[in-house]
């Protein structure tokens, strides 16, 4: 970043600042680095592409001069490509209301020593959030009777049994899977799955209706490809609640990968992954 001053760098890093202070869950890079140039007008030099990476320069500019935010314990970035600021974070905005010193103490509290390391850490952070986003892309525009095959994969492979799946010709219900603890039902209470497929974030309205479709001793598992609203994710901690289970695209790919290895063949091919292995000493930067 020899080519960009202090006073550059401070400023994109406002504009990464503002976009996540009022979004405690995060935001995924790539809508933070598709919306920074609205806040924060970019040179030539940072909007044209750099030769070595086909990407534009301010991206990298960027990538590179949150790496300190994250030593320090300020950003927080996810597997899946999603930054948030931690509580220490918006302290030290606090305590550095001047955004170049707040970096300033971050590139202080980073190792000199690993100042030039960088680079394959940022080819693996870069790496897999391309992977995630084809492969929520993918599951975004598969059809709903595949997104509840794979739902139904993922249940047999947690050990759990499929009772009874909606059969494709059925109008779609409030239920789409029966599930129980034991292969013919007869142990513990039984857990009723409804899969939205809508590519829009579910209401409290939605969590409500399928609330009401569980009997007095049923579980309910509510899948949601567009995620959930915020209001959503706040009633859900709630005691009337309690027997509903929410999970979005990334709580369920997170536990696709988890229970990998269990899954059947058949699954695996549904749902196809491959591993690369990547240069990554996360202890040292």
């Amino acid at each position: 970043m020899a080519d960009v001053t202090l006073s550059r760098i401070g400023a994109l890093l406002r504009g990464v600042l503002e976009l996540l202070w009022n979004k405690p869950e995060g935001m995924p890079a790539s809508e933070i680095l598709a919306y920074l140039p609205e806040l924060t007008p970019l040179t030539e030099y940072e909007k044209a592409y750099s030769p070595s990476t086909n990407i534009p320069r301010y991206e990298r500019i960027v990538r590179m001069a949150t790496l300190p935010l994250v030593k320090a314990g300020w950003l927080a970035k996810s597997s899946k490509g999603r930054w948030s600021l931690t509580e220490e974070g918006r302290q030290a905005c606090r305590k550095f209301p001047n955004v170049q010193e707040f970096y300033k103490e971050a590139i202080k509290l980073l190792d000199e020593a690993r100042q030039n390391a960088p680079s394959y850490i940022m080819a693996a952070e870069e790496a897999e959030e391309k992977a995630w986003e084809q492969i929520q892309k993918y599951l975004q525009v598969i059809r709903r009777t595949e997104i509840q095959d794979l739902v139904a994969d993922l249940l047999t492979a947690m050990g759990y049994h499929i009772g009874w799946m909606a059969p494709p010709e059925k109008s779609r219900g409030q239920i789409d899977l029966v599930v129980y603890v034991d292969p013919i039902g007869v142990k513990g209470p039984r857990i009723l799955v409804q899969i939205r497929h809508k590519g829009q974030a579910l209401t409290t309205e939605g969590l409500k209706n399928f609330q009401s479709a569980l009997g007095s001793s049923d579980y309910g598992l509510l899948f949601s490809s567009g995620g959930f609203t915020g209001d959503v994710k706040d009633e859900i901690r709630n005691e009337a609640f309690q027997k509903l289970t929410i999970w979005d695209l990334e709580n369920f790919f997170d536990l696709w990968i988890r229970y990998y290895d269990h899954l059947s063949q058949e699954a695996r091919q549904r749902l196809p992954l491959k591993a690369i292995y990547f240069l990554y000493f996360s202890g040292e930067v």
